[in-house]
């Protein structure tokens, strides 16, 4: 059996100031409480032998896992598909102002000049699928709330991947084997293909 670990990064100043963040070149890191955050994450998978850290490519989500690794040298692999909704023109823009966009409420639609929902699902899907296809006994992945919340929620056969799990703390590890991991990416693409 090959475990992996998928996880938010801790709290970032983004978070803080609520404001929404799908550009890394934007990211400005971690908050301190993001840091403590990462650092309850080295105590909680201290014990686990990790052959392989999946990061986004955003600086909140490497900042967490080099944090939680806490000095032990596991391969980082950064991949790109597991970074944040790509937002467009909401850059910058106010977390409420992303809940009041159409393309929130719509999987179908895009958001201006970024992705739907369902794309961005759909590539979720393919960069665990992956993961999977690596030979790695246990993997960290340090990711986004939504990849995350719709991994558990797909994990479990839910019909909507937004529930019913909705809210993900920031960086609290989701334990998959991975049958478990394989069966949410295929209720991902069914959900959102």
């Amino acid at each position: 059996m090959r475990l992996f670990l998928v996880c938010r990064h801790g709290q970032s100043l983004f978070n803080v100031d609520k404001i929404v963040n799908g550009d890394p070149t934007l990211d400005r890191g971690l908050s301190e409480q993001g840091i403590e955050e990462a650092e309850r994450l080295a105590g909680q998978i201290a014990a686990v032998p990790l052959e392989l850290v999946a990061v986004s490519p955003f600086p909140r989500a490497l900042q967490t896992a080099n944090i939680a690794l806490d000095g032990r040298e596991v391969p980082h692999l950064v991949d790109e598909e597991l970074g944040d909704v790509r937002i467009g023109e909401l850059e910058g823009s106010s977390i409420d102002a992303y809940r009041e966009a159409s393309a929130h409420s719509n999987r179908k639609e895009r958001f201006p000049g970024g992705e739907s929902l369902d794309e961005a699902a759909l590539r979720y899907a393919g960069a665990v699928e992956r993961l999977l296809a690596r030979d790695e006994a246990a993997t960290l992945a340090v990711c986004h709330e939504i990849p995350v919340r719709y991994l558990v929620n797909a994990a479990t056969g839910s019909d909507e991947l937004n529930g019913p799990l909705q809210y993900v703390a920031n960086a609290a590890p989701y334990v998959f084997d991975d049958t478990s991991l394989q069966h949410a990416v295929e209720r991902i693409r069914h959900l959102a293909g």
